[in-house]
């Protein structure tokens, strides 16, 4: 009875050992979110979004009469442009990286402000450039904080208990699962069984934890407002969870691969020593040996 609750518990940490460990060293860690993001920089989604936000900032403090629509698809197509190139890449690290340090923050000293990404320093990029070109009224241009709302502050509350827990205990709870796994199969009395049925509940705790990400990923879009981009959310919440999925798909792969290995090992040997017990099938007589019907000389 005892192996069984362990193995169980082992099953059960499976997911949470995955969302832990993505916590801490995926998302807890600057460098390593600011990496995951920095593809993001060449989407042509996120480019897009980045475009119109500051587009947008950037003509709401601009007047030119009746040449605002001319200056407004001027002022777009070249901060466009600008997102294609490496300045852009640049500016796009720094302002995650700001946005980063703004989260972990908020999580971890109980503020409850929304969190968001400062794009002052494209727009200054952005401006810089045009101003060399020698773009009309690009001297003009107002460079004011130009915020995009990372996480609203009703969000923080609901996760700052559970992700600050989880990033706390690390890679602590995936060792936990493979100590508890392993106590529970030495204890078993019939352990290929046992690893049978833990491989089979390691693959299910992870398929849950795939689930649950499809899950939040369409919960996540369809709380978005109405003017924020789809494509660009999906695409950073693909970003961030990409780690996570392919850990996920990992384990399924390698519990069910373990179980199907249990479950055909024994009956591979029944079955060899179903043939070595068989006896022999009879000689038929040849022709050199006399019938026992046959009269002897």
């Amino acid at each position: 009875m005892l192996s069984v609750v362990l193995l169980l518990l082992a099953c059960l940490l499976v997911p949470l050992g995955a969302l832990s460990t993505w916590a801490k060293y995926e998302i807890g860690d600057t460098d390593n979110y600011v990496a995951t993001m920095a593809p993001l920089a060449s989407d042509s989604a996120v480019q897009t979004a980045v475009a119109d936000a500051v587009t947008d900032s950037v003509m709401k403090e601009i007047d030119v009469g009746p040449l605002q629509g001319t200056v407004e698809t001027f002022v777009r197509d070249a901060v466009q442009s600008f997102t294609e190139t490496s300045a852009f890449k640049t500016a796009w690290n720094a302002a995650n990286r700001a946005a980063h340090d703004a989260v972990q923050r908020a999580l971890n000293d109980g503020s409850n402000g929304e969190v968001t990404i400062d794009l002052a320093p494209i727009t200054e990029q952005i401006k810089q450039q045009l101003v060399d070109d020698g773009v009309p009224f690009a001297s003009k241009m107002p460079v004011k904080h130009t915020e995009i709302t990372v996480m609203e502050s009703k969000d923080l509350g609901r996760l700052r208990n559970g992700f600050h827990s989880l990033q706390v205990a690390g890679v602590w709870l995936p060792v936990a699962a493979v100590v508890l796994a392993a106590a529970g199969l030495w204890l078993a009395p019939r352990r290929r069984r046992a690893v049978f049925w833990t491989a089979l509940g390691a693959a299910l705790g992870a398929g849950a934890l795939l689930i649950a990400v499809a899950i939040g990923r369409s919960v996540t879009l369809g709380d978005l407002p109405s003017d924020v981009s789809q494509d660009a959310a999906g695409a950073v919440y693909d970003a961030l969870t990409a780690t996570l999925r392919t850990a996920g798909w990992v384990v399924v792969g390698a519990g069910l691969s373990a179980a199907l290995l249990a479950w055909l090992l024994p009956r591979l040997h029944r079955g060899r020593g179903e043939l070595r017990d068989k006896p022999p099938p009879a000689r038929g007589r040849t022709s050199e040996q006399p019938s026992s019907a046959e009269p002897r000389l």
